[in-house]
């Protein structure tokens, strides 16, 4: 089983994300500031946090940062975010006053050098994910400060293992009580065609035999979502980052 996971990255590769506590979402809280705005992501930056947002594409192809498939919980809006040209989404407005649908462009502009940066793209059921992978990449090219890349999907983190190999790449992970053999074998195997460079497991499954044998293998791991102070100790005993809501009062990167 220990063969089914590749070999782990260079140190040096995954330093500058280690250590770091990661604002999910960016820093908000409920509607000031919202989640994924410009304002979230200018408190995270303020408050000395990474930055932990997601990602999808509109109709005609640009990177919007939006967490939900549909616009209809964050935006005053209906339907699916995909189905909209970017023309139409820059004009839709984020619950509470918190200003337009970001995309992707603007917060890397506002992120710069002064905080890391995980991108999730989001690949809803049935969807092929070269389209949003060959997106992003090509917004990540024109920036050079950090920033990495991680989904659920293993073939995103497989793609830019192939296209885009100099883009740090992560594997999003949770058990949701499935650690039947069946289930562990699908981890590894996912683990093997992904080729990421850390993993991002939820917090709920900690501790995870398999997290710990690949933490210890030399692969960074992310924990999400922490909240509670249960979890908190949970990820400083277990994980090498917490990307978390809420308060937190402790040091950070």
């Amino acid at each position: 089983m220990v063969l089914l996971i590749p070999a782990a990255p260079d140190p040096e590769r995954v330093a500058s994300f280690k250590g770091w506590h990661y604002a999910h979402r960016g820093l908000h809280r409920g509607e000031a500031p919202f989640e994924n705005s410009i304002k979230a992501m200018e408190a995270a930056i303020a408050g000395g946090y990474g930055i932990e947002t997601d990602v999808r594409l509109s109709a005609d192809g640009a990177v919007f940062v939006f967490h939900d498939s549909k616009l209809d919980r964050l935006t005053h809006k209906t339907g699916v975010l995909s189905s909209h040209r970017a023309e139409e989404l820059d004009s839709i407005e984020l619950r509470g006053g918190n200003g337009p649908i970001p995309r992707l462009s603007a917060i890397l502009s506002l992120v710069g050098d002064r905080a890391p940066l995980l991108i999730e793209l989001k690949v809803d059921p049935g969807m092929v994910p070269k389209q949003l992978c060959v997106a992003v990449q090509r917004e990540l090219a024109a920036v050079s400060h950090r920033a990495a890349i991680m989904s659920f999907d293993p073939r995103v983190s497989r793609w830019f293992a192939v296209h885009a190999p100099d883009i740090a790449r992560g594997l999003v992970i949770t058990e949701s009580g499935r650690r039947l053999t069946h289930n562990v074998v699908t981890r590894h195997l996912a683990m093997r065609h992904a080729r990421p460079d850390f993993l991002a497991y939820d917090i709920r499954d900690l501790p995870s035999r398999f997290a710990m044998r690949t933490r210890r293998r030399g692969f960074p791991l992310m924990t999400w979502t922490v909240r509670s102070e249960a979890e908190w100790s949970t990820a400083r005993s277990y994980a090498d980052a917490p990307i978390f809501e809420g308060q937190d009062t402790r040091s950070h990167g």
